[in-house]
Order: structure tokens, then sequence, then C-alpha cells
């Protein structure tokens, strides 16, 4: 195979790819979080989304290989700063074919 040939080929781990929708409740508006998530998705290689909602809440979707998201999951948890999670809610999603970026919606 010639490295043309190779630029082609799907990644290996494609089959490890999950898509995870969250629900983030605590002291999370306000400081800056959607931010460090989004920063932090960024620095993994993850996809997706984070939008603050009216009822105090910040709800995201995370898409990228399953250890990665574990990673970024527990950094969520963790928090930094202010930032002090105190549920984060989880539930599995169908992968989104085509998503290069992590973005904060308004």
């Amino acid at each position: 195979m010639g490295l043309l040939t190779n630029l082609y080929c799907k990644p290996a781990n494609v089959e490890n790819i999950v898509r995870k929708a969250g629900r983030a409740e605590g002291r999370i508006q306000g400081v800056h979080f959607r931010v460090f998530v989004r920063n932090s998705a960024r620095e993994l290689g993850v996809t997706g989304w984070i939008k603050n909602m009216k009822d105090g809440s910040v709800v995201m979707e995370l898409q990228g290989a399953s250890q990665i998201i574990e990673q970024l999951i527990e950094k969520i948890k963790k928090g930094k700063g202010r930032i002090n999670v105190t549920n984060l809610e989880l539930a599995d999603l169908p992968v989104t074919e085509g998503e290069i970026d992590f973005a904060i919606k308004r």
C-alpha cells in the first residue's frame, strides 16, 4: 500500500466511537463551565456541543473514542476553579457522522 491509500483508510477504532448526551447540575453557570468543557473536549479530540438551559442546568453531547469520553466525563465531574458539578446524567446516543468540532451553543 502506498501513502495515498493509507490516507483514505478508516481508523481502526471507528467501532469504538460513542456519543453521550449529558445534563449537568450544580454551580455551572457564570463560572465558565461551557468554556472549560469545550476546551477540554478540543484538547482530547472530542466533538459535540454544550448549552446553558433556563433551569440552571447545562446540556451537552460528547462524541469520541469511548476511553477518551470517559476521561472527559471524569474531568467534567472534577471541575476546575469555582465549577462544582453536583449531578451529571448521561445517556447513549447514535454517533453523528461528519462532526468535526466541539461548539458552545447559545
